[in-house]
């Protein structure tokens, strides 16, 4: 598997053919390390087997420089294979002589003359030219640089004296390497005839030896993956691949950034072999450029490693020309150019050779180095982190430093292993101990709540005022929702209790327990009692609750929260509330880590949701752009809006980035974004959809009743659209207890009474789903708000029959146009006019319908629409033969079950036509469905 050396093959060929008419040449291969020369040497017995030659090979090794004459009888062995008995007579005697120059080499005293070598090199040149009588010789003598030194006296002899031999010969010479340098070594350089430096594999020759390892052609993600990972290194090249085979990897596109990652072990060591081998000033320049990655200029490095501009240019040249640096590519040069390691695998090694000591030593030193030159916290803590617990006295503010810069750019995970590196410091106790905790916590609240709840408890005893310790306390991970441990709450009453009442206290104090009320507060949502004293707590406040302090929003955004889930506080007051509370609070504030998102909760709950989406707009365009906790935040406050405007779909995929950003970053606010995701996939309507986050939920256990609550709807929603009826009323009426039980009671948030009368009008019983209606219609009435009267108006109008039922549907439609939610318009619309059952005002209304639909994302509603609602039109074309087959055996009474087993399908395929059937037809259900069969069979008849 050599590729692109065609040429330095054809040359040997061509000074083999030169030999036989008596043109002896001196062929040195050259190049880096793993560049093919020891290959390229192998492969030339077979490609020249045809020229007749007889060739003798040697191969030289570092730990064989002290054998004298090793190379020299490597070559002559060769020739003791089937070689004629007077041959094998005069290498005996040649052998002798050998023996005679190794003792006299190894003779105490003044070296001796060259004369007195002679007679043995003369000896051995007689002897390759009696070899060669009979046709060309070829000389292979690989690591020349390696060679020991009498084996190199006689190659230097031989390379001077070529003249009348029928031969050539060919070394092969690592660049860089420092015996490449010895005299007698570049006098064979300088004897040589042709030079052949070999260079790096092009994109082509690199996809060819993919196709050789991997038995397959690479995708061009992956082939320049390889080649720019590895530089075209035949070495690096073969190693990846070897290792990405072992593990089963293909040379797909997406295996690219495995091939980019890969660290082949035996790489590894062979380069580690290599710096060893190298002079001091080599191995301490590598070294550095290790410890200082990509942080580290020439000149830093230098220092680091100890050298001088001149011994560090020596050296920095050595390693480029050994092949293990190369210039950094130049989109990258924005100080000039800057050595890098030509494959990961080089910085490996380079630790490799280094002992932990010796590492922890130079990263201790480059971090000292770094702090001196004015370099960024974070590049020095990098280095402080590398190596063993620091006493320099700055350490620690340097730690701290770079964790407050990595939490500002959204990496709590670095702040976090900061912080921690920094209490290892044993100087630092008391209250300078208690804020490094603190700060510790504050990092960890939201990924690791338990971490974060015991550093603030190892705190709080180490301050020294019942103020501190409160504000310390005020580090634990917010409540999200209604969930919270224990053990936290505790700790806030504590402190709560220590600081007094706010009211009898001022300035900070005061803001500090004000936002300690607030938080104990919302950690009682789920308590009916404490909802209810929270009511009367903002009711006591007066119609203008102070909002002039951040705590004083906080607070006022906790008691309006409870106002919106009693219902306690009408609606207007409500919106009238949070737009003050918006008014106030800055753009872009510090707001995640606090109570104050609540008022995105109540503004929705208001249907006034056009202020807080111009407030987020603004928000978004002032705030960071970093993947942190407030962009999570932001997407989750957005999918709210967008679910208030009637926008499920844009709502689901601002979801997806709120859980995707959580999980990262804050683990706890994962539970709010499924919940986002919930809701949304209720108004889509998709079954594969909601089993699919059914599923992905139960994996987050969780005590939190908003999470649980929206799981039981989108399971009945399951369970309704595959004909469990049931069971979907059931568990929705279930839910409907539990939230009442809570005292949670707001139509909008939690709309479970519609739900639960439209299952019970499909299992015939319309008293019951009458009287929900009724208290849906109550509810809303008193909450007050366009969306929730409207589709409680809606709800009625569906129920009943006749003129009623056609008036409660025109009073719905009049009432949602007051509403933000155009989607429950557009269904209301629909509603209408399917009611109607033809004529220019029924075209109009489903048109509109139609319009809104299409403008919120929601074509399943448009289609219906278009359809003119029932699908009368021409049902038998909406429908697919194999859709008409399974309406046909759900008609018969067939579960799914049932169906696929008689169509040899699954059953999550007879869902997706089932689910279509019904979109197509413009029914919600089996009910539905099986009453609009007559009309399907009628129009398939005619």
């Amino acid at each position: 598997m050599l590729h692109e050396r065609d040429p330095e093959l054809a040359l040997v060929t061509s000074a083999l053919r030169d030999a036989r008419a008596g043109r002896p040449s001196l062929v040195l291969v050259t190049g880096p390390l793993g560049i093919g020369r020891s290959a390229l040497l192998q492969r030339l017995p077979a490609h020249v087997a045809d020229e007749g030659a007889r060739v003798l090979r040697a191969n030289a090794a570092p730990m064989e420089q002290d054998f004298g004459f090793g190379v020299v009888r490597q070559l002559l062995d060769s020739l003791l294979a089937g070689a004629p008995r007077e041959l094998c007579e005069r290498w005996t005697h040649e052998s002798a002589g050998f023996a005679r120059m190794t003792a006299l080499a190894d003779e105490p005293g003044p070296e001796r003359p060259a004369a007195a070598h002679e007679p043995a090199l003369g000896g051995l040149r007689s002897l390759l030219e009696d070899v060669c009588a009979d046709g060309p010789l070829l000389v292979l003598v690989d690591d020349l640089q390696w060679v020991d030194t009498p084996s190199l006296r006689c190659l230097a002899y031989l390379a001077k004296r070529l003249r009348g031999l029928r031969a050539v010969l060919v070394c092969a010479l690592r660049d860089g390497e420092p015996r490449g340098r010895h005299p007698l070594v570049c006098e064979i350089a300088d004897a040589a005839t042709h030079r052949l430096p070999l260079g790096p594999l092009s994109s082509a020759a690199t996809a060819e030896t993919i196709r050789d390892h991997l038995g397959e052609p690479g995708h061009e993600d992956f082939v320049r993956a390889c080649h720019d990972t590895c530089a075209g290194n035949p070495l690096a090249l073969t190693s990846v691949l070897q290792d990405l085979a072992a593990a089963g990897h293909r040379p797909t596109a997406d295996r690219a950034e495995a091939a980019r990652s890969a660290r082949p072990a035996d790489l590894r060591e062979r380069l580690a072999r290599c710096v060893r081998l190298q002079p001091p000033a080599v191995r301490d320049l590598a070294a550095a450029l290790a410890v200082l990655g990509d942080h580290g200029d020439p000149a830093l490095a230098a220092r680091l490693a100890g050298l001088d501009p001149i011994g560090s240019g020596a050296a920095l040249r050595a390693l480029g020309e050994l092949g293990l640096v190369a210039d950094r590519p130049p989109e990258d040069r924005t100080a000039g150019p800057r050595p890098r390691f030509a494959h990961p695998a080089v910085r490996d090694a380079v630790h490799a050779s280094m002992t932990v000591t010796e590492r922890e030593r130079l990263h201790d030193r480059a971090a000292e180095l770094l702090y001196r030159t004015g370099h960024s916290d974070e590049q020095v803590a990098a280095q402080l982190m590398a190596g063993s617990p620091s006493r320099h006295p700055w350490s620690v503010g340097v730690l701290r430093a770079a964790a407050d810069t990595a939490l500002r750019r959204g990496a709590p995970e670095a702040a976090i292993r900061y912080l921690r590196r920094a209490l290892l410091d044993g100087s630092l106790s008391g209250e300078a101990r208690a804020r490094l905790l603190i700060d510790l916590a504050a990092a960890e609240r939201g990924l690791d709540p338990a971490a974060c709840e015991r550093h603030i408890s190892q705190a709080i005893p180490l301050l020294p005022t019942a103020g501190q310790r409160a504000a310390a306390a005020l580090r634990l991970s917010p409540a999200v929702l209604d969930r919270t441990p224990h053990s936290a709450v505790d700790l806030l009453r504590q402190a709560a209790a220590e600081l007094g009442p706010p009211d009898a206290l001022e300035g900070a104090v005061r803001e500090v327990a004000l936002r300690l009320e607030a938080r104990l507060r919302q950690y009682g949502v789920a308590d009916p009692a404490e909802l209810a004293s929270a009511v009367e707590r903002l009711h006591a406040m007066g119609e203008e609750p102070p909002t002039a302090t951040a705590a004083e929003r906080e607070l006022a955004a906790v008691l309006l929260n409870a106002a919106v889930l009693t219902c306690r506080l009408p609606a207007a007051d409500v919106t009238r509330l949070a737009r003050r509370l918006l008014e106030r609070e800055p753009v872009a504030s510090a707001r995640v880590y606090s109570a104050l998102p609540l008022t995105t909760v109540a503004l929705v709950a208001a249907d006034s949701v056009d202020a807080i989406g111009s407030w987020l707009s603004v928000e978004q365009r002032l705030g960071r752009r970093d993947a942190t906790v407030a962009d999570a935040f932001g997407h989750l406050e957005q999918a709210m809006v967008l679910m208030g405007r009637g926008r499920p779909a844009p709502a689901h995929a601002h979801a997806e980035r709120a859980l995707r950003l959580a999980d990262a970053h804050w683990r706890e606010l994962g539970v709010a974004a499924t919940i986002a995701l919930v809701f949304t996939a209720l108004e889509m309507g998709d079954p594969a959809r909601s089993i699919r986050i059914l599923e992905d939920a139960s994996r987050r256990q969780s005590s939190c009743l908003t999470l649980t609550v929206g799981l039981q709807f989108l399971g009945a929603a399951v369970d309704a659209q595959q004909g469990r009826w049931a069971a979907a009323v059931e568990t929705l009426m279930a839910s409907g207890r539990r939230l009442e039980a809570a005292g949670w009671r707001n139509p909008v948030l939690f709309p479970w009474r519609p739900r639960a009368a439209g299952l019970y009008h499909r299992l015939g019983d319309l008293r019951s789903a009458l009287a929900l209606a009724e208290e849906e219609r109550l509810r809303a009435e008193a909450w007050g708000v366009p969306v929730a009267v409207g589709r409680a108006l809606r709800l009625q109008g569906t129920l009943v029959e006749g003129e009623a039922g056609e008036g409660l549907l025109r009073e719905a439609v009049g009432v949602l146009r007051g509403s933000a939610n155009e989607l429950e318009l557009a269904r209301t619309l629909l509603m209408l006019g399917r009611r109607l059952q033809g004529g220019a005002e029924a075209d109009g209304l489903l048109r509109e319908a139609a319009a809104l639909a299409t403008a919120c994302e929601a074509p399943w509603l448009a289609d219906r629409a278009r359809r003119g609602g029932g699908g009368a039109a021409r049902p038998k074309d909406a429908l697919t033969r194999t859709e008409r087959r399974v309406v046909a055996l759900a008609g018969r009474g067939l579960t799914n079950t049932e169906i696929a087993g008689e169509l040899g399908v699954t059953s999550r395929a007879i869902e997706k036509h089932l689910t279509n059937s019904y979109r197509k037809l413009a029914v919600s259900g089996r009910r539905e469905l099986i009453a609009a069969l007559p009309r399907l069979q009628a129009v398939k008849g005619g």
